[in-house]
């Protein structure tokens, strides 16, 4: 009796060393894994950051103990984070700094704005601002040149403050007389390659500078902050970068893939994963010209740092600019601009020596294209590139207007789409003005024809171009509307509800050589997990547009909660 009484404790004791127990138990949920099956799990349990098992109740009664956290979560909807797609993630925390114009909807209010900084800026500081778009005013001004109004009016307010407000698209500005006097902007400036001046009937600059002619305004702001104590200057990017990481928790976004950083965001950036001093998971694109990778790149390159906090492994170039400011470079010319064909911003020279580097030091190229000039030129340099070879996963940011002929070639030559389709909708008021109709059916925004055609498509915002928030940009992928406006732009070409999901997690993931680490809710991978309000595979159009972010997970540790939300914890 003794020596069964003691192997019962012996194996009693070995049991309970043996055992597997949670840090974390979420239960009661209703859980999207967003691959495999759709298995009905209600239980996902988490160790050291990773899962480690999905099912329903057994789960507690395997895995808990009582250092195990439960989270009860109440019937709601759980999948895998947000992963932003194609963002700028520094220019969205200094947007968060700056006048904030996403919003406005006439030139007024936009003097409004500028008027009230000024009287709280001492005379000389620089006044910055982004997000305005001439197209999406519901208020026009009386004087207008090619859909812009003339500097009159903000200079009139800001006599002593120089102002640089940023265009929606990022590919053009808006400056005060006092910015085109210090950068000696007068009748006998010549428009940059690549970049225009936008000037009055007599000649006189308006205050837009669209693509590359932005620089002779940006350069000088750029001098402005150079002069600032480099010190003073850092604390100031990294308050931006604690800024975007709030933005995005609170929005559901547990990775960001930045569309183009300079050297020295990529060295903060690494530093800053080193330090375990990022919330969410960075992956970035360099940014710079082949002068200035030629060399550096081996230095540069980054793979999962801090436990797969930040990673950069591609570099970021351009063909063309955007839609709304007539940069996009297309095969015809604009509708509403007779003999113009957009701009080509970086010759083809240029991003075929970009191409090479890529291609030496094993990175991804990832080439702005727009028009469907652009993309075809980029998909013509591809294929001549690799004519013998598919190069995995090089992407073409944007792929806005394609011509149908091209369509096919992204999945024949492995050519990643990166797209954000809250574009297609934040634009469809303009798109047919600049393309005609037929062009905008056939080839604006084409998610479903990419798809059925076998390509690979991303989704995002480009924040700050958009807001950052996938809720909108989801909207917009299954139903073509804006939420201010209820006729779809060629609802033909919508994602279903789960290629839409699939787009925001597992196939940026892909478009990142991420995939076995995140975008899905399987065991092993990081727990990075967004809970919702709504089950958006099953709630009703509008009820999307409603839906809120109740909580975000990044390993396992809970990044935000939404204070309305009264979540019972254990």
């Amino acid at each position: 009796m003794r020596i069964c009484f003691y192997f019962l404790v012996i194996f009693i004791a070995i049991s309970c060393e043996t055992k597997e127990i949670a840090d974390l138990i979420i239960y009661n949920a209703d859980i999207y894994t967003v691959v495999g099956p759709d298995n009905k799990y209600s239980n996902i349990a988490i160790k050291d950051g990773r899962i480690m098992a999905l099912g329903g109740d057994e789960i507690q009664k395997k895995f808990q103990a009582t250092s195990t956290r439960l989270i009860d979560a109440h019937g709601n909807f759980v999948m895998p984070g947000f992963i932003e797609g194609h963002g700028h993630f520094s220019n969205l925390g200094k947007s968060l700094q700056e006048l904030n114009l996403l919003k406005t909807k006439s030139w007024d209010e936009i003097i409004h704005l500028v008027e009230e900084k000024v009287k709280n800026s001492e005379p000389g500081e620089w006044i910055t601002g982004r997000g305005w778009h001439q197209e999406k005013w519901s208020v026009y001004p009386g004087q207008i040149y090619f859909g812009y109004p003339d500097h009159k009016k903000l200079s009139e307010v800001s006599p002593d403050n120089p102002v640089m407000l940023t265009h929606a698209s990022g590919h053009g500005l808006f400056a005060n007389a006092k910015a085109m006097e210090i950068a000696n902007i007068d009748l006998e400036t010549l428009d940059p390659a690549g970049g225009a001046i936008i000037r009055d009937n007599a000649g006189n600059a308006i205050g837009v500078f669209e693509e590359r002619a932005m620089s002779m305004i940006k350069s000088l702001h750029q001098d402005h902050l150079n002069s600032i104590d480099p010190a003073e200057r850092h604390e100031k990017w990294e308050e931006s970068i604690e800024l975007a990481m709030e933005e995005c928790l609170k929005k559901g976004i547990t990775s960001f893939q930045d569309a183009g950083s300079s050297f020295k965001e990529i060295a903060d950036y690494t530093d800053m994963a080193y330090e375990e001093k990022l919330d969410i998971r960075l992956w970035a694109m360099i940014r710079r010209s082949s002068e200035e990778m030629d060399g550096k790149l081996a230095q540069i390159k980054v793979i999962n740092e801090g436990d797969g906090y930040f990673t950069c492994r591609a570099i970021k170039t351009e063909i063309d600019g955007a839609l709304g400011s007539y940069g996009a470079w297309l095969l015809d010319e604009y509708q509403d601009k007779p003999g113009f064909k957009g701009q080509n911003t970086t010759s083809l020279e240029e991003v075929k020596k970009i191409a090479e580097l890529a291609k030496k030091n094993d990175m991804q190229l990832c080439v702005h294209a727009i028009g469907d000039r652009g993309n075809r030129e980029i998909l013509d340099m591809i294929e001549e590139f690799y004519r013998d070879q598919l190069y995995s996963r090089w992407r073409m940011e944007h792929s806005q207007h394609l011509s149908l002929e091209d369509i096919p070639r992204f999945a024949e030559l492995g050519v990643i789409a990166s797209m954000q389709a809250i574009h297609c909708t934040s634009d469809s008021p303009f798109v047919i003005s600049r393309l005609g109709e037929k062009r905008a059916k056939e080839g604006a925004y084409p998610w479903r024809t990419l798809i059925d055609s076998g390509a690979v498509v991303t989704n995002g915002t480009d924040a700050p171009v958009e807001d950052v928030d996938p809720i909108q940009s989801y909207y917009a992928s299954v139903t073509r509307k804006r939420p201010d406006f209820d006729q779809p732009f060629f609802p033909e070409q919508s994602m279903t509800r789960k290629e839409a999901i699939a787009s925001y997690t597992i196939i940026n993931a892909y478009a990142a050589f991420e995939e076995k680490e995140k975008g899905s809710l399987e065991v092993g991978k990081y727990a990075d997990i967004v809970m919702l309000d709504n089950n958006l595979l099953t709630c009703t159009d509008q009820e999307i547009l409603e839906t809120q972010v109740l909580m975000t997970m990044v390993d396992g540790d809970i990044r935000y909660e939404n204070p309305v939300n009264a979540l019972n914890q254990k």
